[in-house]
């Protein structure tokens, strides 16, 4: 009998190769996906069953049982998307799988459990506390003063993450929905994420990249963009608090997705302190800049080790700077592209670029990969690759009417 893996798998685009990392004749290889992922999906699966949202348990479970009934039991779980790794572990431990459970998974998916693993490893972090109600919220003020961020403990791609600037904020926190969250001060520096392998003792390959516009603009319906930072006296300390950071998390392999404060101390002095860290390949565009300008593939690693594997370590090989930049629909998602034109000169357009055609319809589902438009770049430096970013924010035109989408959930 062939070994059984089962992915649980949501990207409509080819996020992840999982044919060239997993030898689909060798092994029973099924997926539970959503309708929409189905086209990333490799023809050589052994089966494939269909649910609403890959982060709905019960669903998933379901699924799962069904083929469990033909392939038998899985010898590993396998969740490369962020919004997946809770519901791989929950699947694992019900079935006594290998591979991360629930509660080695915490220290990952609860930004409270984060904040502490990092301050035990000395690693710098902004004050934070569990923020169970609106009167632990006002206590932490009392303390530490406005403005506040608050934020849900576990969450994705900025969902309901507030910045309260005085106690008239509070309504805010009190019109959204229970649930776990905790409070932190605000800290105004520049957002940076670090993308890269933790071998278990030293740094792998990496990249810091510095945002353009943040998360929290996005979701508010902004231009999200990032590009990779090449200025050696920044990169030295960021190297630095990296190793810290990872070797905080312990001593086995992960790919990582971190994002950092970074800011000028008055003498020059570069501060950095935590923010938020993904045992995961960052989302947007960086699976795809990694292995295309710097021939590295992130998922790659990642699958390896959620299957018991050692990771395979590559060097970058293009010390170009890579960038990328989302557009969001200007009309909330469901949606119908009515216009999308880039107004640049063929030879100013990004290397990659995924324009929906007009009458396309941009699906209700969250995350950065059903968007209005998605970019990719690379150059000789920073600098370059930044105006591109700008450049052609600037000159794209979207427009969408509301629609009455009848596509299935690519949750």
């Amino acid at each position: 009998m062939k070994p059984h893996i089962l992915i649980i798998h949501r990207w409509r685009d080819h996020y992840a190769g999982y044919a060239e990392y997993l030898d689909h004749d060798l092994h029973h290889v099924t997926y539970v996906c959503t309708e929409l992922a189905t086209a990333a999906v490799p023809a050589s699966a052994a089966a494939v069953a269909f649910v609403a949202a890959t982060d709905r348990l019960d669903l998933v479970i379901a699924a799962a049982d069904g083929l469990i009934a033909r392939f038998g039991v899985p010898e590993r779980i396998v969740a490369l998307n962020e919004g997946d790794l809770d519901t791989a572990a929950e699947l694992r431990a019900r079935l006594a799988v290998a591979g991360d459970q629930p509660d080695r998974l915490a220290r990952f998916r609860d930004k409270l459990v984060m904040a502490q693993t990092v301050v035990r490893g000395d690693v710098a972090v902004p004050a934070f506390a569990d923020a169970p109600d609106t009167q632990a919220v006002v206590r932490f003020a009392d303390s530490h003063g406005w403005p506040l961020i608050v934020k849900p403990r576990r969450g994705t791609a900025s969902r309901d993450v507030l910045r309260l600037n005085s106690v008239d904020d509070l309504a805010a926190l009190d019109r959204l929905p229970p649930e776990p969250r905790m409070v932190q001060t605000f800290c105004p520096d520049q957002v940076f994420h670090i993308d890269g392998l933790w071998t278990g003792t030293e740094l792998g390959p990496w990249r810091a990249s510095r945002y353009v516009n943040t998360c929290m603009e996005f979701a508010a319906g902004d231009v999200l963009g990032s590009v990779e930072v090449d200025d050696a006296d920044l990169l030295g300390p960021l190297g630095g608090f990296l190793a810290d950071a990872c070797a905080a998390f312990g001593d086995a392999p992960w790919v990582f997705h971190m994002e950092a404060f970074v800011g000028t101390e008055a003498d020059g002095t570069v501060r950095i302190n935590f923010l938020e860290a993904g045992s995961r390949v960052g989302g947007a565009e960086i699976p795809f800049v990694w292995r295309e300008v710097h021939g590295v593939d992130l998922m790659e690693a990642a699958i390896h080790i959620q299957l018991g594997r050692s990771p395979i370590v590559r060097q970058i090989s293009d010390q170009r700077v890579g960038g990328w930049l989302l557009v969001p629909t200007p009309v909330p998602a469901p949606c119908r592209i009515t216009v999308a034109e880039l107004d640049l000169p063929v030879s100013e357009w990004p290397y990659a670029r995924v324009i929906p055609a007009v009458g396309a319809e941009i699906p209700k589902a969250g995350g950065y990969e059903h968007v209005g438009a998605r970019f990719r770049f690379s150059g000789a430096a920073t600098d370059d690759v930044e105006k591109a970013i700008r450049r052609t924010a600037g000159q794209l035109w979207l427009e969408c009417v509301p629609s009455r989408s009848d596509l299935p959930s690519a949750r």
